[in-house]
């Protein structure tokens, strides 16, 4: 029986969670049928090879549904470093454990297509002083002599020294550069259109870092998106923006990180290209989370472990284009669309239509008559290093409650996990993952999400 007056539990200490992990591992789980799909779409006179993979009950009559008696699907989408692979524990937990269908997705030209593994071979950036590069189309190269390396060190006090491959006006890396953002958008409409159909189905959208930002700006593009669902995420771009450079503490100025965060310039054709140092930018902090100071003591253990971690990673994409969407740079999302527009040769009008359609990725919809941005379910870890509290209650919260109309939203703080909520812990192997799908399931279940439908 669903209420509209049902609240989630705002807080799960370190051994509810654990309690809650135990009781729902011991449960069986449905068998699956685990599906990957390869599908060209057309954008901005380009083509694009999109990758999803789908986990659904293999029996359909143990399928989940919504309060009305519609499927339910979850749209899942990866961070910035990752491929579709990352969101598999998530989107196998929601399938097996509670019936719900869901559809991992890839962001345009991060999934491996030369190779059924789908790992990326080799380090990101090579002997020879070439880089990683996007396959945005089967049997597509971006050759070296399209981009010029760059380091970076603009944001130093975040990311160490920053390598971009930085696309050559009139190659076809710049082309894409400019254009992946329509790419991406018309994706994840055709990907629900295909596998969510409305209104058949109700869908849920989940992004885990930078992947929240697109998860928030699809859900006022697709009719029968009923809401988020989220789990260390970033907001929308505009709301991202404004909590990178609010303070950590209230009543404290900004430190350095967060003054270089808010005053993002990344140019849309700048590729940034991931190297150990951005795992070791979460490495320390979280550690600094846990153990204080003494964590400092360490360092070269923890220098260890970063560079351990690194060998097994490089097979991740580990490259990233979507700053301007996610800290709303609009300056490159406007030069952006004019490259576009020059490059199609669009007259005056068409071009100012796609630099404001542009525009509109960082932010929310709130023309008259646009769809109401849904009701927003957030989890977030103990040690985030993304999302404090301060940020939620501070910025993210006040920011949303400024729309109108506002959604329903409702944050859930967890006593335990980490950024990267599916890596094992203490007494947890599964992560944060187990806890999360049913708190989404229960949600569900449980009528948070009506006031959408």
């Amino acid at each position: 029986m669903t209420s509209h007056h049902w609240r989630p539990q705002s807080h799960y200490s370190p051994a509810e969670i654990v309690d809650i992990d135990t009781s729902v591992r011991a449960q069986p789980r449905r068998e699956l049928r685990e599906v990957e799909h390869i599908f060209r779409i057309e954008a901005l006179h380009l083509e694009w090879d999109i990758a999803v993979k789908t986990f659904t009950p293999a029996d359909l009559a143990e399928r989940a549904g919504s309060p009305d008696g519609r499927n339910t699907g979850f749209l899942l989408l990866h961070g910035g470093a990752s491929d579709l692979q990352a969101m598999e524990p998530l989107a196998r937990e929601l399938a097996g454990r509670h019936g719900h269908t869901a559809l991992a997705m890839s962001f345009p030209g991060r999934h491996y297509l030369p190779d059924p593994s789908r790992k990326w071979p080799g380090d990101t950036i090579a002997s020879n002083g070439t880089v990683r590069t996007p396959i945005w189309l089967e049997g597509e190269e971006i050759t070296a002599d399209q981009y010029d390396v760059i380091e970076d060190v603009s944001m130093k006090v975040r990311y160490g020294t920053r390598t971009l491959a930085r696309a050559k006006p009139g190659t076809l890396f710049y082309d894409r550069m400019a254009a992946w953002p329509m790419a991406f958008e018309n994706a994840m409409i055709e990907a629900c259109e295909r596998f969510f159909p409305d209104p058949e189905w109700w869908v849920f959208t989940n992004g885990h870092s930078t992947g929240g930002a697109f998860s928030a700006l699809i859900t006022q593009r697709v009719a029968n998106i009923a809401g988020q669902t989220e789990i260390e995420t970033a907001p929308i771009g505009y709301i991202n923006q404004r909590k990178h450079g609010a303070p950590h503490v209230p009543g404290q100025a900004a430190d350095a990180g967060q003054v270089e965060l808010a005053n993002r310039t990344d140019a849309f054709h700048d590729l940034s290209i991931r190297t150990w140092r951005d795992l070791a930018r979460y490495t320390g902090y979280e550690a600094m989370r846990a153990e204080g100071e003494k964590s400092l003591e360490r360092l070269a253990w923890m220098m260890e472990d970063v560079l351990g971690s690194w060998d097994q990673a490089k097979s991740q994409p580990n490259f990233k284009a979507e700053f301007p969407v996610t800290h709303n740079v609009v300056g490159s999302l406007e030069s952006a669309a004019r490259a576009v527009a020059d490059r199609l040769d669009l007259d005056d009008a068409a071009t100012e239509e796609l630099v404001e359609h542009y525009r509109g990725y960082g932010r929310y919809d709130v023309r008259p008559g646009a769809k109401p941005v849904p009701p927003i379910l957030y989890i977030n870890t103990n040690h985030s290093r993304d999302n404090t509290p301060e940020a939620f209650n501070g910025v993210i919260l006040p920011m949303l409650n400024e729309l109108d109309p506002a959604p329903r939203v409702w944050l859930i703080t967890l006593g335990a996990g980490t950024h990267t909520y599916y890596s094992a812990g203490e007494d947890l192997p599964a992560g944060m993952v187990p806890l999360v799908a049913q708190i989404f399931s229960t949600a569900i279940d449980e009528g948070f999400f009506e006031s959408a439908s």
